[in-house]
């Protein structure tokens, strides 16, 4: 593939990852290259590359003659998401307190300051897209340091996975704790390099979310692949 058309497969790799984490591709949805191709105003081979890597990420599911569709979403799926995290992320940001160098440090207090403004600004603000990235930027932030980057790169892939529910399934419920007052107790934690309070506040900051999730999919019955 030219350069050119790798250019465009990953721009249409980032915007249909977008619509697939907020929700306006729903789990499930059949995706035909030829639609997206007329969609997006490209041909077919960047938009095979773009459904391809997002495949390898777990967000769209390949069928054998059957093409591409959006990845469901389930509660047994969900569960497998939250344990992973539970045990990658905490082990990355352990990694970053003990590595992490005074850059690491200023990108992670840069990134939490842009965060408490937009929510100052907005007040509840998840879903609002500038948060959702400056949040997805805060949490790969803190694992920043780690100096491992397959580590990263899963525990980003893992991070939008999770993210996917909670858009998906908390749209119409504002969070009953204060994430903001979590994020600063991790990031305190983290820049005084006290790594066991650090990583215990992350995964249960983490647990939390995904059981709140579960909570709603069972109250409405939402039980696919449990």
């Amino acid at each position: 593939m030219s350069t050119a058309k790798l250019s465009i497969a990953s721009t249409l790799t980032s915007q249909l990852r977008d619509g697939i984490l907020s929700g306006s591709l729903m789990p499930n949805t059949r995706l035909r290259l030829e639609e997206l191709g007329a969609r997006y105003g490209v041909s077919l081979s960047p938009v095979r590359e773009a459904l391809l890597r997002l495949t390898g990420e777990g967000l769209v599911v390949s069928e054998d003659q059957r093409g591409f569709r959006v990845a469901e979403a389930s509660i047994a799926h969900l569960d497998e998401v939250t344990r992973l995290r539970a045990h990658m992320e905490p082990f990355a940001l352990r990694r970053s307190i003990e590595c992490g160098d005074p850059a690491w440090e200023e990108n992670l207090v840069s990134m939490f300051h842009r965060l408490t403004r937009i929510e100052q600004r907005d007040g509840f603000v998840p879903f609002l897209d500038e948060w959702e990235r400056t949040h997805h930027d805060f949490h790969l932030g803190l694992i920043a340091g780690c100096r491992m980057p397959m580590l990263i790169q899963f525990c980003g892939t893992l991070h939008d996975q999770s993210d996917r529910y909670r858009r998906l399934f908390l749209k119409t419920r504002p969070p009953q704790r204060n994430v903001a007052k979590e994020h600063a107790a991790i990031m305190k934690a983290a820049l005084d390099r006290d790594a066991d309070t650090a990583c215990e506040l992350l995964r249960a900051h983490s647990e939390r979310t995904a059981k709140n999730v579960q909570a709603f999919m069972r109250e409405n019955n939402l039980l696919n692949g449990d």
